[in-house]
């Protein structure tokens, strides 16, 4: 039976959308595909950046026309007009330092007229990558992102082409983007002296994954402090859920030599410990003191209230946006982002052993 392809390009075949779902509407991925190049190269074309022949050109511009991938939105991109809208991808809604920091960047858009769409990552770098590859596929005009995790990153500089990018909270590892942080190390450091100002001499650090860039970040200036100190370090990595919270901080409190104080890395962690502690019964801080990194609405209305590492989320989702507008004004793309670091706050209340009636702001 002679071959019913015979004479297609490589890619083009007659049934070129046999390896995807009839009711799915086609992806960047579908595109290269069928005109036999990579998706980098289809990203490129359509974003408009050079390095792409004028034969791929045409291999990439007829799969698009046959699959019927956006026409209208890649019409708009191939003669530069803007859309007025920017790309926000963050890991989730549901921590509310997440959520502050969308408010802003929302806030700051609306100012400059332009229109946000929001997505979210999950801490899934795959899931990551193809929510940017659909923000490309609506031509935005660029992108914030908090990103997902650091060391499993897929997002490049040759991905977004021309597209300005900027991260925040936590940078893209070893590619030229802007990117706006804070003072993650100096800030546990601060926090964690200031227990051992207290006396403490077993203090735990609790939190999510290492692979995320602000928990690490936080660890390593928690781990200093103790060494400084002369201090043995304890911690737990794991308290992406309450109840395996709760059981490593029943293991510990039940120890003969169990921590006097804890370090929580964030705020869900920190959320997480609290009531643990308070299901175990556990006296803040009498019978252990607790601190957190990142303030939050009702730190200061638990009990009792939390000392915490208060750091700008709002402002830090100002700066980017700003940031990422004056590159969209400008045309630019950075050869080597900028790196803008903003300073902390340690807030203390009473959950360290302070007695202060009012919270005592430390710059």
């Amino acid at each position: 039976m002679p071959d019913s392809s015979k004479g297609h390009p490589p890619g083009t075949g007659r049934n070129p959308g046999k390896a995807r779902s009839a009711n799915r509407k086609p992806t960047m991925s579908d595109v290269a595909r069928l005109a036999g190049v990579g998706t980098m190269t289809v990203s490129r074309l359509l974003s408009g950046s050079a390095g792409v022949s004028e034969e791929t050109a045409q291999r990439v511009l007829a799969a698009v026309e046959k699959l019927k991938y956006r026409p209208n939105e890649i019409a708009r991109a191939f003669r530069g007009q803007r859309t007025r809208t920017i790309g926000l991808i963050i890991p989730y809604l549901y921590d509310s330092f997440f959520a502050n920091c969308a408010h802003a960047v929302t806030t700051v858009a609306k100012e400059h007229g332009y229109t946000v769409i929001i997505t979210t990552s999950n801490e899934d770098p795959d899931a990551e990558f193809a929510e940017a590859e659909q923000m490309l596929q609506r031509n935005v005009d660029g992108l914030v992102i908090i990103p997902s995790l650091y060391r499993q990153l897929r997002l490049t500089r040759s991905f977004f082409g021309r597209t300005p990018v900027v991260a925040f909270d936590r940078p893209i590892s070893d590619q030229p983007f802007d990117v706006v942080l804070v003072q993650n190390t100096a800030g546990a450091h601060r926090i964690v002296e200031h227990l051992i100002e207290h006396g403490h001499k077993r203090i735990a650090f609790m939190g999510l994954s290492r692979d995320l860039f602000t928990i690490n970040a936080r660890f390593l200036g928690y781990r200093r402090a103790l060494q400084d100190a002369g201090l043995q370090e304890e911690s737990f990595f794991g308290c992406a859920s309450r109840e395996d919270t709760a059981r490593t901080l029943d293991q510990m409190l039940g120890r003969g030599d169990a921590p006097t104080a804890i370090f929580t890395s964030n705020t869900l962690a920190t959320l997480y410990v609290l009531a643990s502690l308070q299901a175990l019964g556990a006296r803040i801080p009498s019978d252990v003191a607790l601190v957190g990194f990142d303030d939050f609405e009702m730190a200061d209305q638990t009990n009792p209230p939390l000392t915490v590492v208060r750091q700008p989320a709002q402002e830090m989702g100002r700066v980017a946006t700003n940031l990422l507008l004056d590159r969209i004004a400008r045309g630019e793309i950075p050869q080597t982002g900028n790196r803008i670091v903003l300073p902390v706050e340690i807030v203390l209340r009473r959950s360290c052993g302070c007695k202060h009636r009012t919270p005592t702001v430390i710059h």
